[in-house]
């Protein structure tokens, strides 16, 4: 009988791809089953529903660091997911993981961010009785909300890859098991997410006048490179040699690398994260969004009407997704809606 061209992938994967690589042909499943296809692959699917969701779209409204910047070239939410992928995929195809995998993951890695970026993430963490977490969002996202409460019914690989991508200034490499994703293109898109952030948050900050050049530590500079090009190779390269060196046991980062990133990541988090200039942005965003979160428990019809509530739980529950699926322009525009006085029209 004639392979498919699925087949044929699947069959190119086995023969050259690493023996730790995660093939399409093994993978553990979905959590509805489902019939394969003839083209192409599980995590093709995966990555391509993915990329067609509303989630997926929305990136692009959402704020990475700096809240409506009045530039056309800082990093959104959308932008910065693609160059995790891209990350991510080069140290994959360096290493003979399985691409596909390692694209669908990092692309379904930020679906769950709130609007106004950290901002929005702390407001629902602190009001939403049950805890808040981006990286668990995007899992929600992915198993629940999209298709009108279906869910993209993803393999387990991919969505094991999401909810263990980050812990916000937890390790870079982590070393507990529980932390670590299954998969080493799971662990691969883990310190491409740190790898992006920290070098184009780092070109961002300076774009808008927070840093300059001088403000970076000299010896920083020195260890991993002084331009941004050459910060996020020397880090990439880091990444692939060292994990090279390990036989790929898992996906790792060298002392002297790690210990550099993690300064930056500290020098970051003073500076622009939590620097004065972005906390009083931060503040407004906040009240906008505990506003609207008040508001919509008190009016819950409000909420979600092409989901079926029974689908999503509690009104709190309903409530914290529907703002964390909001972008930044449409959490201003009802805010601005439901709180401000509207022009009188006369006709």
């Amino acid at each position: 009988m004639k392979m498919t061209i699925r087949e044929q992938t699947e069959e190119i994967e086995r023969k050259t791809l690493h023996p730790k690589a995660r093939l399409a042909s093994e993978t553990k499943g979905r959590l509805r089953k489902e019939k394969e296809e003839e083209i192409r692959t599980c995590f093709q699917r995966d990555r391509d529903r993915i990329i067609y969701s509303k989630a997926f779209r929305r990136l692009k409204h959402k704020t990475q660091v700096f809240l409506a910047p009045k530039g056309d070239h800082y990093r959104t939410r959308l932008t910065h997911t693609l160059e995790v992928s891209q990350i991510a995929r080069t140290i994959a195809r360096a290493l003979r993981l399985n691409e596909d995998l390692t694209e669908a993951a990092a692309l379904g890695h930020d679906l769950g961010h709130t609007p106004f970026g950290h901002a929005g993430e702390e407001i629902l963490r602190e009001i939403y009785p049950k805890g808040f977490e981006h990286y668990e969002q995007s899992l929600r996202v992915v198993d629940v909300l999209e298709r009108n409460g279906q869910g993209l019914n993803l393999t387990y690989e991919v969505r094991d890859g999401i909810l263990k991508h980050s812990k916000g200034k937890g390790e870079i490499i982590p070393r507990a098991a529980h932390d670590k994703a299954e998969t080493l293109e799971g662990q691969a898109v883990r310190v491409s997410d740190v790898i992006a952030y920290v070098n184009h948050d780092l070109d961002d900050a300076m774009r808008a006048g927070v840093l300059r050049k001088s403000d970076i530590p000299r010896d920083l500079l020195s260890i991993l490179g002084d331009t941004h090009a050459k910060r996020i190779d020397t880090m990439v390269k880091d990444v692939i040699y060292s994990t090279i060196a390990i036989d790929l046991k898992s996906i790792d980062m060298s002392h002297d690398i790690a210990e550099a990133v993690y300064r930056l990541r500290d020098f970051l988090f003073e500076m622009v994260y939590e620097s004065d200039t972005t906390k009083g942005e931060f503040k407004k965003a906040k009240k906008i969004l505990n506003d609207l979160y008040d508001y919509y428990l008190k009016h819950i019809e409000d909420v979600f009407v092409e989901i079926p509530k029974e689908a999503i739980g509690d009104k709190h529950r309903l409530v914290c997704d529907f703002i964390a699926g909001m972008t930044d322009r449409f959490a201003l525009m009802t805010y601005e809606r439901l709180f401000l006085p509207q022009p009188w029209m006369v006709v």
